[in-house]
């Protein structure tokens, strides 16, 4: 990684807030230090994501537009086993025209913790990668409402 400093910087003087700073940094080098413990990771000219089968997605974006991220939950089914579903959160950085995916997958009928800890794992990357953007990512809680089984119709005889 290379930092390169304005031509008008002088040693000295406190840079300046709105100082330019430059990162080289590669796919790579983003997955190796974002995206260690998904499922996959790959890159690409275009995003992967089935926008029809998004359940949610979470996304910021640089001031030019050149630069995104998304953290896109969706489910799907498997290409080669039709019988198969999964749940997938796919933390997206585009960069340009690159872009670098990572998904945590785990099967639709695996248990709770291991979504928990997926949907963790894909949260916390997508904190970090944030960070390229200058922006923050504050946690909210959710409370979610007991869904109750269908219970059949009541018969009653008069």
């Amino acid at each position: 990684m290379t930092i390169n400093s304005p031509p008008d910087f002088t040693l000295g003087a406190d840079p300046d807030w709105d100082s330019p700073l430059t990162f080289k940094l590669t796919p790579e080098l983003i997955a190796h230090a974002l995206m260690e413990t998904a499922s996959t990771v790959h890159t690409g000219w275009e995003s992967c994501i089935d926008e029809d089968a998004i359940l949610s997605q979470v996304a910021v974006m640089d001031e030019t537009g050149d630069k995104s991220l998304r953290l896109i939950e969706q489910d799907f089914v498997d290409e080669q086993d039709n019988t198969l579903a999964w749940h997938d959160w796919t933390l997206e950085v585009r960069v340009g025209a690159v872009f670098i995916l990572a998904h945590w997958q785990v099967r639709a009928n695996a248990p709770v913790v291991d979504w928990e800890w997926s949907a963790a794992a894909a949260e916390r990357a997508f904190e970090r990668a944030s960070v390229l953007l200058g922006r923050r990512v504050r946690r909210s809680l959710v409370v979610e409402e007991p869904q109750r089984p269908e219970l059949p119709p009541r018969s009653s005889r008069h």
